[in-house]
C-alpha cells in the first residue's frame, strides 16, 4: 500500500523540515506544497527529502492540500493520502494506527480527533469555538463528529479523487466534510495527539476568522453566492 503525506506550509521554515522527517518515518512519499511563502520554507522542504510545490500566488491551506493531492495522484498513484501539517502539531505515530483504522473498517475516511480521549491543552476560546464547529458540521453536513477540524486525515485514493477542494482558505475544513457526506462516503473517528504551543497557537484559526467561515460556508450552501 503506497502512502503519500500532503504538507501545506507557510512561512514554516523553521518547522517544515522537522514534520517532513516525522512524517517520513510513516509513508513512502511526503509532498510540500509552499503557499508562497516569504522565507525559506520551500528549500527546508526540498532539502529535507519532499517533493516541494510552489504556489506563486499565497492562497490558502485549501488550495495548497489540493494542488498537493492533484499532483500524488498524478504522479505517484498512491493508494492512500494523509493530510499532514507543517508546524509541528501533529504526530506522526499516529499515521499508521490511521491507515490501519481505514485499511481494516470498510471506510473510506479516517478524521482525526483531538477529543476522543479526553481534552487538549488549549485555551478555553479555542475549546469553545471547536465546540461550535462540531454543531455547525452536525446541522449544515449532517455528519456528527466530536471534532470538525482538526485537519489531520487518511483518505482512500478513491476518496481523494472524489473531494475536489474548492474552499482556498480555511473553509475547506468543512467543505471536505461536506463532500464527504454530498458523495456518501464511509468515514470515522481515530484518536490524535496534538501537540501545542504558544507560537502555534497564535498562528492558528482566530475565533473571529472560524465566525467568518461560517457565515462564507452558510452563504455558499444556502444562496449560492
Amino acid at each position: 500500500m503506497k502512502t503519500v503525506a500532503i504538507i501545506p506550509a507557510y512561512n514554516e521554515e523553521s518547522r517544515v523540515a522537522d514534520a517532513v522527517r516525522d512524517a517520513s518515518c510513516f509513508v513512502d512519499h511526503v509532498v510540500v506544497v509552499d503557499d508562497c511563502s516569504y522565507d525559506q520554507t520551500f528549500d527546508e522542504a526540498y532539502s529535507s527529502g519532499a517533493y516541494a510545490l510552489r504556489h506563486v500566488l499565497n492562497r490558502g491551506q485549501g488550495a495548497a492540500l489540493q494542488t498537493g493531492t492533484s499532483f500524488a495522484l498524478k504522479n505517484l498513484n498512491p493508494d492512500v493520502i494523509v493530510h499532514f501539517d507543517a508546524d509541528g502539531q501533529m504526530q506522526g505515530r499516529d499515521i499508521p494506527k490511521m491507515i490501519d483504522l481505514l485499511s481494516n473498517s470498510d471506510v473510506d475516511v479516517v478524521l482525526g480527533s483531538r477529543f476522543l480521549h479526553g481534552c487538549p491543552d488549549m485555551p478555553l476560546s479555542r475549546k469553545i469555538t471547536l465546540k461550535l464547529a462540531i454543531i455547525f458540521t452536525l446541522v449544515v453536513s449532517g455528519i456528527k463528529l466530536s471534532d470538525a477540524h482538526c485537519g489531520f486525515r487518511i483518505l482512500s485514493k478513491s476518496a481523494a479523487k472524489r473531494i475536489c477542494i474548492t474552499r482556498d482558505r480555511m473553509a475547506h475544513a468543512s467543505e471536505i466534510l461536506d463532500l464527504i457526506k454530498v458523495n456518501r462516503l464511509k468515514y470515522t473517528e481515530c484518536p490524535v495527539d496534538i501537540k501545542y504551543s504558544d507560537e502555534t497557537l497564535a498562528k492558528g484559526q482566530s475565533s473571529l476568522g472560524a465566525i467568518t467561515i461560517v457565515k462564507d460556508l452558510i452563504k455558499s450552501k444556502f444562496f449560492d453566492v
